[in-house]
């Protein structure tokens, strides 16, 4: 009699953890996902315009000799949506806008213009990305998923530089756009039932015809459950791209890398 009793108080006592618990679904079971937040990122940026007769352009500094931002605070976007159990679709927008205002230290060969030293100098950079990732899940439970994930990416890419005098007059503009394919991994641990870790690496490099190009990131998140459906994520973020050209006309090269902390609330259900 006496062990009955005390396995109905223990049932008692345990019942409303067992609730509590129920409450607060496994992010490996997360249907939809919706993250929003900012970025501090640090940037280095550097590239080359040569002419259309072929004359090779100047590695520029896009920081030091064009007066860009090194730092700059950026919003996160993401957003996923889970078909079945193992099978997610993820959507992911990133975008860098700087402008910049510098006096040209030495001469520099952008594309057919001549910036020559002394003259005040304009000039915007724009990164552009836009990417769909599939994943599937290859390993998964209530406290860990593992995915293999192939995400493509649109790029577009457009720099500015423009010198207005009253004895010159230069806006040259050069654009860069295309489809990047990125194979990769996206990784998932419970740690607790309110804290868990998120984590994805993407990255290709191709080659065709003329062009060479790599497009990677790496991410990795830290996140408080505070609700059922509300978490809270500090993290960190690099995403790195590279162009190269060779056609006679558009030749260059285009290097950049954007690295920082990111806070971010995700809501998911």
């Amino acid at each position: 009699m006496r062990k009955d009793v005390i396995g109905a108080a223990l049932l008692a006592l345990l019942a409303p953890i067992a609730h509590a618990d129920g409450d607060y679904m496994s992010p490996t079971e997360d249907r939809v996902r919706i993250s929003l937040g900012v970025m501090d990122l640090k940037n280095s940026t550097t590239f080359r315009v040569d002419s259309s007769t072929g004359v090779q352009g100047t590695t520029i500094d896009a920081e030091n000799q064009f007066g860009l931002d090194e730092k700059d605070i950026e919003p996160k976007f993401q957003a996923t949506v889970r078909a079945g159990e193992r099978n997610r679709l993820r959507l992911d927008y990133f975008y860098l806008d700087r402008t910049g205002n510098q006096t040209v230290s030495e001469p520099i060969v952008f594309r057919d213009a001549v910036l020559q030293q002394g003259e005040p100098l304009q000039s915007t950079l724009d990164l552009r990305l836009l990417g769909l990732t599939y994943g599937y899940s290859f390993l998964h439970g209530q406290r860990y998923e593992v995915a293999a994930t192939l995400g493509v990416w649109s790029v577009g890419i457009n720099a500015q530089a423009k010198v207005v005098t009253q004895a010159v007059h230069i806006d040259q503009r050069e654009t860069a756009a295309g489809p990047y394919p990125t194979p990769g991994l996206d990784a998932t641990f419970v740690v607790t039932r309110h804290f868990y870790l998120d984590g994805r690496v993407q990255y290709l490099g191709v080659h065709v015809h003329q062009l060479d190009g790599s497009l990677g990131f790496a991410e990795l998140n830290a996140l408080y459950r505070f609700t059922p459906n509300v978490s809270l994520a500090l993290g960190y973020i690099d995403t790195r791209a590279k162009l190269t050209s060779t056609k006679t006309g558009s030749s260059g090269y285009f290097n950049f890398d954007s690295k920082g902390p990111q806070l971010f609330v995700r809501v998911s259900f």
